[in-house]
Order: C-alpha cells, then structure tokens, then sequence
C-alpha cells in the first residue's frame, strides 16, 4: 500500500509546479529523480514477487487438478466394485482439491489483477522519470549558460578590466613618446648665423688648399 500511495502521488505532482515553489530548482529536480527512481526500483521488485507467486500458484492449481482426476478415476474404480462407500470418500477429496482449486484461482486473478496495475505504474513512474531527466538536463544547461554571461559581464564591466585598458593607455602613451624621441633625433632646425659663417670660411679654407695643391703638384712637373 505504502509503494501504491507513494506512486499515485508521484503521477499527481506537476513537476513544473514542484520547481516554482522551490528555492533551488536543480536541487529539488535531483530528489523528485532521486526518489521516482527508488520507488520504480520498489515496484519492480514487488511486480516481480507477484510473478513468481503467481507462477506458484498455478503449478500447485496444475496439480489439484490432476488430484481431482485422479480422486474421479478412484470413485469409478470404487463403484465398478460395488464399494459405494469407497467411491463416496474419492468423491469428497475430489471436492477437497476442487475447493482449494477455486481459492487458488481467486488468489491468482487477484495477482493478476495486481500486476496489471503494476504494469500501469512502472510505465506512468518512466514517463515521469524521463520528464523530470529532461527539466534536469535543460535547467542545467540554463544555469551554466547564466554562470557562462555572468562571468562574462563581470570580464567586461568588472575593475580588472578596467585597470587592465588604464595599463594600456599608459603603455600606449609611453609608446608615443619614445616615438617621439626617435623622430625628434632625426630633425635638423634651421642654421644660425655664426653656423653659416663658419661653413663659408671652412669653404675658403678647403679651396686654398686644394689651390695650394695644385701649384706643388705643378712645379713638379715642370
């Protein structure tokens, strides 16, 4: 009674109604499959009681009626020799064995009986089973992509990367400035008055000598 109880509450529960009124709906998801699996586990074993003493029953239903065929033959020998008395007691164990046969059979249509609402509830315990298996599979898909945005989020708009583009900024600008320092090496101002003075007598004085060359180099041929 207690397995048929808890069953018939597992077949009226409304999984999505379950998961609205609690707190943590992946926790509460894993004892509805936790406790679907354990009451099957339940049912089977008591289905397959019921088979094995329905398989009892009708071997000891097989052989009450050989009995009874056995105790009819005993009457009719009995009377074939005139022993009346003989064949009235075959005739009462006769009934004996047809009695018990009955109540054996009462027993088995009830196990029969039984069992087809077994069957009922193993199939009704795996519909429900595979529901709340695929709500478990599709919550937590929905919990790692919330846990996935949310780190994501905090990656973007969180301080860690805020210092890590102020650090960028920095680098770039230092960046900028030994540019800077490597283009300014390569500039040439405009020339200052004495600088251009000191090239035209640095000039005079290259073509005094190069005049001055070329008299030696005169006489020495001549």
């Amino acid at each position: 009674m207690g397995i048929f109880s808890r069953s018939r509450d597992i077949f009226a529960a409304n999984i999505t109604e379950l998961l609205d009124r609690s707190e943590d709906p992946a926790k509460m998801i894993r004892m509805v499959i936790l406790e679907m699996e354990e009451t099957l586990v339940e049912v089977r074993a008591s289905a397959a009681r019921c088979i094995a003493d329905g398989k009892e029953m009708r071997r000891a239903l097989t052989r009450l009626d050989e009995l009874q065929r056995s105790w009819t033959e005993k009457a009719e020998l009995a009377l074939s020799k005139d022993r009346e008395d003989l064949a009235k007691a075959a005739l009462t164990e006769r009934q004996k064995a047809y009695d018990m046969g009955e109540g054996l059979r009462e027993e088995i249509k009830v196990i029969d009986d039984t069992l087809k609402g077994y069957e009922g509830d193993i199939g009704k315990l795996q519909n429900k089973l595979r529901e709340a298996r695929a709500r478990q599979n599709a919550i937590s898909a929905r919990f790692e992509s919330a846990v996935t945005r949310a780190k994501a989020r905090e990656l973007m708009n969180g301080s860690r990367t805020e210092d890590a583009f102020s650090r960028f900024e920095i680098l770039e600008r230092r960046a900028d400035l030994a540019e800077g320092y490597a283009d300014a090496l390569g500039l040439t101002g405009p020339k200052s008055l004495e600088e251009e003075i000191a090239e035209l007598k640095a000039a005079d004085k290259v073509d005094a000598e190069l005049e001055s060359l070329k008299a030696a180099l005169a006489a020495k041929s001549n």
